[in-house]
C-alpha cells in the first residue's frame, strides 16, 4: 500500500519522516517555499497530506543541514543564499562530481546503468509537464546513484548535502523553455556516455550540466565555465 504526496511516493516500509524530508527538499529547491518568508508547519503538513509530527521531525533534520531555520512557536524560514554562496556550492560540486563521473565511466567492465534508465526518462517527462518538485527529487536520486558506482559513500553524502543547499531561485523562469528541455535530455545522454566508457565525454557533459545551476536554472546567461 502506498500514498502519493507532491514529489514522492510514500511507501510503508520507508519512514514517513524521510519521505517528508525528500518532499521538503523539492519544495525548497523549486522555490515553492520562498526563502526568507515565514512558513507554517501546519500548512506544509496539509499540503503534503500528512500529520505535523513527521514534518516537524523532517524540518529539524533540514535545520541541522543548514537549509532552514526554526522559529519557536511560529514556523520556519528557508535560508536565503547569496550569489557568492551559490557560486561556492557549484564550484565544490564541480570539483567532486566531474572527476567522479569520469571515474565511473572508466570502470572496467563499464557499469550497467539500465536500472537508471527509467529515472532518466521520468526526469525528461517531468520537465515537459512542468512538475518541478518531482523533477528535482528524481534528478537528485539519479545523480547520487551514478556517483554511488564509484564506491565512496562519504562523497555521495557530501554531494547530496551540497545539492540540497543549492536553491534554484530562477528555475520557475525557464520551465517550458527549449533550453530547459535540452538540459533534462542531458540525463539519458550522460548514461549513454558512461556506459560507453567515454570518461572524457561524460566529464565534459557533467561539467556543462552543473553550470546550468548558475546559468540556465538561475536565470543567467551561461558562459564557457569561467563563472565556476
Amino acid at each position: 500500500m502506498s500514498t502519493t504526496i507532491p514529489g514522492i511516493t510514500v511507501i510503508d516500509r520507508v519512514p514517513l519522516r524521510d519521505q517528508c524530508q525528500q518532499a521538503l527538499r523539492g519544495l525548497i529547491n523549486s522555490n515553492a517555499l520562498k526563502a526568507g518568508e515565514l512558513h507554517s508547519i501546519g500548512s506544509v503538513a496539509d499540503q503534503l497530506g500528512v500529520s505535523i509530527t513527521p514534518v516537524r521531525e523532517a524540518l529539524l533534520d533540514l535545520a541541522g543541514d543548514g537549509l532552514i531555520v526554526m522559529e519557536r512557536n511560529r514556523g520556519f524560514r528557508v535560508v536565503r543564499l547569496t550569489d557568492d554562496d551559490l557560486d561556492e556550492l557549484v564550484e565544490m560540486r564541480i570539483l567532486l562530481e566531474v572527476p567522479t563521473v569520469a571515474r565511473v565511466a572508466s570502470l572496467v567492465p563499464p557499469p550497467d546503468l539500465s536500472d537508471l534508465r527509467d529515472l532518466a526518462n521520468e526526469i525528461v517527462k517531468c520537465a515537459a509537464s512542468g512538475d518541478m518538485v518531482t523533477f528535482l527529487a528524481l534528478d537528485r536520486e539519479l545523480h547520487l546513484r551514478i556517483l554511488e558506482r564509484a564506491g565512496n559513500g562519504r562523497l555521495v553524502r557530501a554531494v547530496g548535502l551540497l545539492r540540497d543547499q543549492t536553491h534554484l531561485y530562477g528555475l520557475e523562469k525557464v520551465v517550458g523553455t527549449e533550453e530547459f528541455h535540452r538540459s533534462a535530455a542531458e540525463h539519458p545522454e550522460l548514461l549513454d556516455l558512461i556506459e560507453a566508457g567515454d570518461a572524457e565525454g561524460a566529464a565534459a557533459l557533467m561539467h556543462r550540466h552543473l553550470l546550468h545551476t548558475r546559468g540556465l536554472w538561475a536565470g543567467r546567461a551561461e558562459d564557457d565555465g569561467t563563472e565556476s
